[in-house]
């Protein structure tokens, strides 16, 4: 059996279907981005539909736009200029890492002027005030790397999610509704960003009711697997002490709660749903799989807005580095057997 350059085992397979659940997270979608590079270097895994949210909401339309253009090589190719282009635009951005920052090698903002000075007005005035015109330096970047047109036509589903502020409930867009205001209404954290007007609803961060949305990747798609990758870390060692680590810590949990809370929801239909035909045998007969890093949980809150070339690029190489210890462990069970283990999150509870 041949293996690749980084050891996972290569072999001829029949295609399997997949679905991708792509999370939220700054510029930490940058391991995303690694993640989905190697993945979709295999042949025999077949993109069914993307489930996104944030940044993983962006990650999935470029893919899908790069993939209606030349295929999985199309794709990988779209993540990389994308990335770039984000990279391009974050150079003439105030926050950068201060000079403590580079000389520790640390790739946070926690000691940079801009970002301080930014964190203090965010938490006394309003985008509203502090950004009039709703200025957001990501949707030109957009515009450039995705064609719209493609996602409606696009055979991969796509389900972007994003926060109803006067409901608190979430909308999922799919492929002919999906705009870049759609993209920018996913990722609008309602501190630095004014909401998103769509259809005459304002929106904020779909992390808030869905980081990333699961269920319909099992009523509406027709792949059996589900592969998960999370960016932000359930689970910290240390207490946080610090006003910014306790904030940044309640945001980590936020974020993950409307995801874990749906994880168990599914948890119960498979354990409760009819095996036999219809809908309850997509619920029972769905298989999770995720794919993560500890390496996250060592980058504070603040490193999300870093968008530094020499960090995404880090980032980029741990998502690479993950994904093949995944096919390594894991490449083998899909399309066979769930390897991650929902039943457990009902002993959570």
């Amino acid at each position: 059996m041949a293996k690749s350059a980084k050891g996972r085992a290569k072999t001829d397979r029949d295609p399997v279907l997949v679905d991708f659940a792509l999370q939220g997270g700054g510029s930490h979608g940058a391991f995303t981005w690694g993640v989905l590079d190697t993945l979709l270097e295999e042949t025999w895994l077949k993109v069914e539909a993307i489930s996104g949210t944030s940044a993983g909401a962006m990650n999935a339309a470029v893919l899908v736009s790069g993939w209606m253009k030349g295929g999985a090589e199309g794709a990988r190719a779209a993540l990389d200029a994308y990335w770039k282009r984000v990279a391009e635009a974050a150079k003439f951005s105030p926050l950068q890492r201060s000079p403590v920052d580079r000389l520790m090698n640390r790739w946070t903002l926690d000691t940079s002027p801009a970002y301080l000075a930014m964190d203090l007005m965010t938490r006394v005035l309003s985008p509203y005030n502090l950004n009039p015109f709703g200025l957001n330096p990501i949707k030109s970047i957009l515009s450039e790397s995705i064609d719209f047109a493609h996602l409606a036509d696009s055979p991969i589903k796509l389900f972007i999610t994003a926060t109803n502020v006067h409901t608190g409930r979430g909308r999922i867009f799919r492929n002919p509704e999906i705009t870049a205001d759609v993209l920018l209404a996913s990722a609008c954290l309602p501190t630095m960003f004014q909401a998103i007007e769509i259809d005459g609803e304002p929106y904020w961060d779909g992390g808030f009711a869905g980081n990333p949305t699961i269920t319909p990747l099992v009523r509406e798609s027709d792949a059996h697997d589900s592969i998960l990758i999370q960016i932000n870390p359930r689970e910290r060692r240390d207490t946080p002490r610090t006003a910014s680590e306790i904030l940044n810590r309640l945001n980590e949990i936020s974020f993950n709660a409307p995801l874990m809370k749906e994880l168990r929801m599914i948890a119960l239909l498979r354990q409760s749903a009819d095996p036999g035909t219809g809908e309850g045998a997509r619920w029972a007969g769905m298989r999770m799989h995720r794919i993560m890093t500890d390496k996250l949980a060592e980058f504070g809150a603040s490193s999300k807005l870093n968008a530094e070339w020499g960090f995404l690029t880090l980032l980029k190489e741990e998502g690479r580095r993950s994904a093949d210890a995944f096919l390594a462990a894991h490449g083998e069970d899909v399309g066979k057997r769930s390897t991650t283990d929902l039943d457990a999150l009902l002993q959570e509870c």
